[in-house]
């Protein structure tokens, strides 16, 4: 696979994520925005989240900081790994794993070192506005703008159910984005096909062992 086909998919993607973010901020306040094809589980609803993927926080201003510190460490190393595998000529599947996993960081990256220099502030009565005079925060603040939402199953467990009867019990309850889908395909695909994508790699190295050392071999004798 060539190096300009990963950057086709992860700029696909992180074309695909900003376009429905920067939609989805500048249209609407926070909350529910529409049912998708008319579905009950299918759903764009606004929400804005500080921390990690699936909306996951930790460690308040500092903490959004050094998330978004690492995340683009991790976008710097992941630029390096995945022109190294390209190189390397990896099986096909791990690169397309791999640009997905990358576009999915590089998405979530943008939104929490730029969108709070580029946004005003959303609320539930308020839209905002983009390039404003001021953001509603400073750089590397940003916060990751998610809006999929799929409650496939919204229901309450029977009384008579062990632990958790009388309660409600939702199935898929995350808010996510384009990005964290990207990243979640990534990493389940190379999960589960890890054996395919590795065990053909390390054959093409050996193949490629050996036929050095016959050429080697063939001009030691020469």
């Amino acid at each position: 696979m060539k190096l300009r086909n990963a950057i086709l998919i992860i700029a696909l993607i992180i074309i695909a994520d900003q376009a429905l973010k920067i939609w989805i901020k500048t249209h609407y306040p926070f909350g529910e925005v529409m049912k998708l094809g008319g579905f009950e589980w299918a759903k764009l609803y606004f929400i804005e989240n500080k921390g990690m993927a699936w909306g996951w926080e930790f460690g308040g201003d500092w903490g959004k900081m050094i998330l978004t510190l690492f995340r683009l460490a991790a976008v710097i190393f992941g630029t390096w790994y995945l022109a190294k595998i390209v190189k390397q000529q990896y099986h096909k599947g791990f690169i397309i794993c791999a640009s997905l996993i990358y576009a999915g960081a590089l998405g979530n990256l943008l939104d929490s070192m730029f969108y709070g220099l580029m946004f005003e502030e959303s609320t539930y009565a308020h839209v905002a506005k983009i390039f404003p005079p001021h953001g509603y925060a400073g750089f590397l603040h940003g916060r990751v703008v998610d809006m999929l939402y799929f409650p496939m199953v919204d229901t309450t467990f029977p009384k008579w159910f062990p632990f958790f009867g009388g309660e409600r019990f939702e199935f898929f309850s995350p808010i996510f984005n384009i990005a964290d889908a990207s990243i979640s395909a990534g990493v389940i695909t190379l999960f589960v096909f890890q054996k395919k994508f590795f065990r053909k790699h390390k054959k093409e190295e050996a193949l490629t062992g050996e036929t050095s050392a016959e050429v080697s071999d063939k001009m030691q004798v020469s």
